[in-house]
């Protein structure tokens, strides 16, 4: 009987990717085979962030949009999400089968629209939301209709998210919300974004948050782009003044918001340290590293090669982490703290190769002197403080590992300390 289903099961999958090969073929060209690292040839910008144009940055997210559509509208555009939402109601191995299938071809870059919208917020969406917001939002995002993004982050709520100050008020059967959130990605391309707010001061800070999805076109929100010393604007702070939200817009239950931002924030742990190094990647590998230290004349360096070895193998440790994790998630588990270990190693390894490739390159970093390979790595270089901070610091990371992988006693927090200095002052601690 196994047996049985094992081939059905195999004969279904060929099916798919014969169905999703005919669709690839005849939307997309396929690429050329990957060819050794030749020092000189093609283009040498080496970055993570972006810094594109107004005008080329609308032209990507409209590629990214028209390639969504027709994998949408073919089929592939949420694969494992439900039919009754505009998904295939298939597995997690089919999604990873096409992945492998679509990586052949010259497609669009459709991470403006998947690494927070698609990975995110559609999941946290599936998972909190009311029938409502399900059909009107799911559909759309997944088709490329609707960019959304991630209004989390403030001024004084940071790695202390909890810590939120912008405030939603209940009036009849609507919210009305205030505040400013910062670090926004994809906020100027978003038509959605969902925001945790205050709606209960008196509750203990994780007890008084609500979720909210926020239509950005909606009177009261404003946009500001914040630039970045890599040269991009990726980053964006959004100012919130008397928006009105429906109160079926909600996630979760009132003043249960800090459970709805928890699946939020392991579905992002998930996809930032599952990207490998990003857009970065290649230039991080060991052809290309390899490359650069024979045109530096360093690759018969002992100190050089064993830096190198040692990159290659957090970089490879990194890579089974993550197929461990893709295994539990195939298994039908949810992300778990394996999310926040991959998480951690992907700023680390993109760190620590770009601090290496640069020592390597040396004083030719710092003026462009045309020379190919060189100033092109400042760029990244400048990007690598936001990689460690982007999806929860390290050392929220590391807190998150020691508590609840480890066991080891949890950490003081401000809270606490400042309960405790209270105390003190008034002389009941004492």
């Amino acid at each position: 009987m196994i047996e049985q289903s094992q081939q059905f099961a195999s004969a279904d999958m060929a099916v798919f990717a014969r169905e999703a090969r005919a669709f690839l073929d005849a939307a997309a060209s396929r690429r050329a085979p990957e060819t050794e690292v030749i020092w000189g040839v093609g283009e040498d910008r080496i970055t993570y962030f972006g810094d594109d144009t107004v005008e080329e940055a609308r032209r990507q997210v409209d590629a990214a949009r028209a390639w969504q559509k027709a994998r949408y509208d073919a089929g592939f555009g949420w694969i494992t999400g439900p039919s009754e939402f505009g998904g295939r109601g298939l597995t997690p191995v089919h999604d990873l089968v096409y992945d492998g299938l679509e990586a052949e071809y010259d497609t669009p870059d459709t991470g403006v629209l998947s690494l927070i919208g698609l990975g995110m917020i559609g999941p946290t969406i599936l998972a909190h939301g009311t029938q409502e917001a399900k059909a009107r939002y799911l559909p759309a995002m997944y088709a490329g209709d609707v960019i959304a993004c991630q209004l989390f982050s403030e001024p004084s709520a940071g790695s202390d998210l909890a810590n939120v100050s912008t405030r939603a008020v209940r009036d009849g059967d609507e919210w009305v919300i205030n505040g400013q959130k910062v670090w926004t990605s994809v906020a100027q391309h978003s038509q959605l974004g969902l925001a945790l707010c205050r709606t209960n001061p008196d509750q203990p800070k994780h007890k008084g948050i609500t979720a909210l999805l926020v239509d950005m076109d909606s009177p009261g929100v404003d946009v500001r782009p914040l630039r970045q010393m890599s040269g991009g604007s990726e980053f964006n702070e959004v100012f919130l003044t008397d928006v009105r939200v429906p109160d079926s817009q909600r996630l979760g239950e009132i003043d249960g918001g800090w459970r709805v931002a928890l699946t939020t924030l392991m579905n992002e742990r998930a996809s930032v340290g599952s990207e490998g190094a990003g857009p970065a990647g290649r230039a991080i590998s060991l052809p290309f590293l390899s490359a650069l230290l024979r045109e530096r004349d360093r690759l018969e360096d002992p100190a050089a090669r064993r830096r190198l070895a040692e990159l290659v193998a957090d970089q490879l440790a990194t890579s089974y982490l993550n197929r461990q994790a893709l295994d539990h998630l195939i298994a039908g588990g949810q992300p778990g703290p394996e999310a926040s270990v991959s998480k951690l190693m992907y700023s680390q390894n993109l760190t620590r190769a770009t601090h290496f490739a640069t020592e390597i390159v040396g004083p030719q970093l710092l003026a462009d002197t045309g020379a190919w390979g060189t100033f092109s790595w400042n760029e990244l270089l400048l990007s690598t403080p936001a990689l460690r901070i982007l999806g929860g610091t390290e050392d929220i990371m590391k807190n998150i590992l020691g508590e609840r992988v480890l066991g080891l006693p949890k950490e003081p927090s401000i809270d606490a300390t400042t309960t405790y200095r209270e105390l003190r002052t008034s002389g009941a601690g004492s």
